[in-house]
């Protein structure tokens, strides 16, 4: 069982990758990258977030990028 804790901006992650319309997707993508890059300009302001959440924003910016990938080559 996947035991992952529940970050902030892992909603908005999960809701690209779940998303199956082309054009929601484009922009679901937008906006998990955004709550992610935000997450990240917390963790360096702060010096917060622990090594699994550093490793669960790594795994979710590689998912997104295929994400991008994936839609650029529909297009």
């Amino acid at each position: 069982m996947n035991m992952r804790a529940n970050y902030v901006w892992d909603e908005t992650y999960k809701a690209a990758a779940l998303e199956t319309d082309d054009e929601k997707m484009r922009e679901r993508i937008r906006v998990a990258k955004s709550a992610i890059d935000t997450r990240l300009w917390e963790m360096q302001m702060d010096h917060g977030g622990t090594p699994e959440e550093r490793q669960a924003i790594s795994d979710a910016l590689a998912g997104l990028s295929a994400l991008r990938r994936e839609l650029e080559g529909r297009s």
